[in-house]
């Protein structure tokens, strides 16, 4: 996975439809799906998604409310997310534009179109890839792989950085902190823990738990439910 996106649609049909397409883009992932602009710019503003879809709707008034929160989010955030939007007809094309969005596209979707626009999108913005990650300890800096951490736990105003070698790095700062910084693979699900989804081995909603490599389990919350609906989404396939 290099990119993520969340997508922006209150139509579940239209939303399975473009989850199905994106199946076919692996180095995509989806941290999230959201029905109105107003949870769409906490969760921009949260997860710091590199693309976000926006499905338009005739019918709606959140369309005209999302338009003036993307010409404004460009007066405020110092990064600013690719924006795509959806719609029926070309009629909001040029509205979309000057507020900000870098394409329109026309539904019903098609392989081949989505595909072209995601190529443009990667030639105007290749990934800043970020491998490591320094913790200080007093005078210690110790340099992690980023691939090898298998979660983040909480422990008072430190953290302690879990690895796939059962090694423990502890670290002088707040998960807080570490949510705020860590690449997109990077999830919040409990408020002790931050799990790296590509370790995730399985989740059990009923026991509110996460499985890593099918061995440590981890507790997770409603309040993050979210985070473990785009880890399902990941990993059901």
């Amino acid at each position: 996975m290099r990119f993520s996106f969340l997508l922006i649609d209150d139509n579940a049909t239209n939303v399975k439809g473009t989850l199905e397409l994106f199946d076919n883009f692996p180095n995509y992932f989806c941290a999230g799906v959201v029905k109105d602009s107003q949870s769409a710019i906490n969760q921009i503003i949260k997860i710091k998604p590199q693309l976000v879809f926006f499905r338009i709707s005739a019918k709606s008034k959140d369309t005209e409310t999302f338009f003036k929160t993307v010409t404004e989010l460009f007066q405020y955030l110092d990064y600013i997310p690719y924006f795509i939007a959806l719609a029926s007809t070309p009629d909001y094309a040029l509205t979309a534009i000057q507020s900000g969005f870098s394409d329109y596209m026309i539904e019903p979707l098609h392989l081949h179109e989505l595909g072209k626009m995601l190529f443009k999108f990667e030639k105007r913005n290749p990934p800043n890839v970020v491998s490591t990650i320094c913790i200080k300890s007093y005078s210690d800096y110790q340099f992690v792989d980023l691939q090898n951490i298998t979660y983040l736990k909480a422990d008072n105003n430190t953290t302690d950085i879990q690895m796939d070698n059962g090694k423990t790095v502890n670290a002088y700062k707040t998960l807080k902190h570490f949510e705020g910084t860590l690449p997109f693979y990077f999830l919040r699900i409990h408020k002790s823990y931050i799990v790296n989804i590509n370790h995730v081995s399985r989740i059990h909603l009923s026991k509110s738990k996460c499985y890593l490599n099918y061995n440590e389990i981890l507790p997770f919350s409603l309040t993050y439910k979210d985070n473990v609906d785009a880890i399902i989404r990941k990993i059901n396939i």
